[in-house]
């Protein structure tokens, strides 16, 4: 991707739902729609028209280009591309990369979760001692003021742009949690 300068990104506005999507949502799609899937397996992107026939797959790749286009758009530096493999309607793995802090998250059943090539242990937090714990939050739900009863005691609510990037910082050990008070698709979470 060529770098950009924020709010200097063209984007016009999804009709379903009151989303943006970039040329370079869209560009990213392509690339990837040509390079992942093989034949006989399906497809699910935040950017393309869903094709039913996906459900009688028994490999389905589930793609979000760029999650956190907002973000992207404004150049905060919470987004990212966020892959999916599902086997018999079971995630087995994933990734998500964000060029804009160079962090590459990857999972899998087999071999667990990496960081930029490092393997990841991550640990529970213990909040029986007085530790709070580190919660990611959608900047929108904050600012409506959906977190607020979290604030305080045992929760560090902080906020983070894309659900698909918050979900890999906690897989990754960099965040204790991360949770939405509404719904997400496929896409986000998978």
């Amino acid at each position: 991707m060529r770098p950009f300068t924020p709010g200097d990104i063209e984007f016009q506005t999804k009709e379903v739902r009151d989303d943006p999507v970039t040329a370079a949502d869209e560009a990213a799609d392509e690339v990837l729609k040509r390079i992942l899937p093989q034949p006989g397996e399906g497809w699910l992107s935040e950017e393309s028209v869903d094709d039913a026939s996906r459900l009688d797959c028994a490999r389905v790749w589930v793609v979000d280009p760029i999650d956190g286009t907002r973000e992207f758009i404004e150049g905060i530096p919470e987004w990212c591309i966020s892959i999916g493999l599902l086997e018999g309607g079971i995630p087995v793995a994933g990734g998500i990369f964000n060029p804009a802090t160079e962090e590459l998250v990857l999972g899998s059943l087999e071999d667990g979760v990496t960081l930029n090539g490092e393997a990841v242990r991550v640990t529970e937090p213990s909040i029986t001692n007085g530790t709070s714990v580190s919660v990611l939050a959608s900047r929108s739900e904050i600012r409506r003021g959906e977190w607020d009863r979290f604030e305080g005691g045992r929760f560090d609510v902080r906020p983070c742009g894309s659900v698909a990037y918050k979900l890999g910082l906690v897989a990754a050990g960099l965040a204790d949690a991360t949770w939405t008070l509404v719904g997400k698709s496929e896409w986000d979470v998978v």
